[in-house]
C-alpha cells in the first residue's frame, strides 16, 4: 500500500512538507516555505513506518507553524530526526 508522500498547506500558503527516499537508500523530510526557506532532516531509523511518518506530516502541515509542528509530531510517534540541509 502507497502512502502520500507530500502535502501543501490548506490555508492558500505555498508551504510544502514531504518526504522522500535519498540515493542512499535513507529516508529524507523536506520543508519548502515557497518563498525563501527550504529545510531539510535526513530520519535516523533505516526502517521508518512510512504511514507514520506520513500522518505525522499531514498533521504538521495543517498547523500554522509548520516546522515547529512537525518536530512535536515526529516527537510523539518517536521518529528521529537529523537536520541535513538549509
Amino acid at each position: 500500500m502507497g502512502y502520500q508522500s507530500g502535502f501543501h498547506a490548506p490555508n492558500g500558503g505555498a508551504q510544502f512538507l514531504g518526504f522522500r527516499k535519498a540515493r542512499n537508500g535513507g529516508t529524507e523530510v523536506v520543508f519548502d516555505d515557497g518563498v525563501s526557506r527550504r529545510m531539510v532532516w535526513r530520519v535516523s531509523s533505516q526502517h521508518v513506518n512510512e504511514a507514520q511518518l506520513s500522518e505525522a506530516l499531514r498533521s504538521a502541515v495543517l498547523a500554522l507553524k509548520v516546522v515547529p509542528a512537525l518536530i512535536s509530531e515526529v516527537g510523539k510517534r518517536a521518529i528521529a530526526l537529523e537536520r541535513i540541509g538549509v
